[in-house]
């Protein structure tokens, strides 16, 4: 009898969890409340504080969530990743499409709403600052290079700092024909400097 309640109880959990990363990333961070999360996710605004008594524990666990589900997924699909001249296009590609995705508009929301609120700001800096290191880590692995390397760990940064930019330009606009070409000189540059410091 116990364990089907459990199961109820994960699936509630999970449905809260991605109704809250969309409402954020289509309506906003002031339209994200936990009355609105629940009637998306389909269940009572008491399920949803049963799971989640504040606002802000249900919106810090739904960035937590998102997150560690995209990294999981970039995990699987760096098994398909070209090898050779292809490889450097293809993870800055897709670096870039984890910056311009739900994710990334839902967690502009809350950085947003964090830079006004102390409170709120002490609980999404050591998010973002878990997100930044887990995202080097993945490119490092991702373009098999030497993360010791202090020129290497500046060009992935510099990537990482360039498809944040990239997002943040898709967010009012659609971009996608300016950074398809943005996304491909620097994935040539990139890999430029990164044979050369190989060698």
């Amino acid at each position: 009898m116990r364990e089907p309640q459990q199961d109820r109880s994960r699936v509630t959990r999970q449905r809260l969890l991605e109704a809250t990363t969309e409402c954020l990333a289509e309506q906003g961070w002031a339209a994200t409340t936990v009355g609105v999360v629940a009637g998306r996710a389909g269940v009572s605004r008491g399920a949803a504080q049963h799971h989640f008594p504040t606002r802000e524990d249900l919106i810090t666990a739904a960035l937590e969530y998102v997150f560690d589900t995209r990294m999981q997924i970039a995990r699987d699909e760096a098994i398909g990743l070209p090898e050779g001249a292809g490889r450097t296009a293809a993870v800055v590609a897709r670096l870039v499409d984890y910056y311009t995705g739900t994710l990334f508009k839902a967690a502009l929301q809350v950085w947003t709403a964090a830079a006004s609120d102390p409170a709120l700001r002490e609980r999404v800096l050591p998010l973002e600052d878990r997100f930044g290191r887990t995202a080097h880590r993945m490119a490092v692995d991702q373009l098999g290079v030497d993360g010791s390397d202090p020129a290497v760990r500046a060009l992935v940064q510099a990537t990482l700092d360039l498809a944040r930019g990239l997002g943040l330009a898709d967010v009012l606009t659609d971009d996608s024909a300016r950074r398809v070409e943005v996304v491909k000189q620097w994935a040539t540059s990139l890999d430029e400097q990164l044979q050369a410091l190989s060698r």
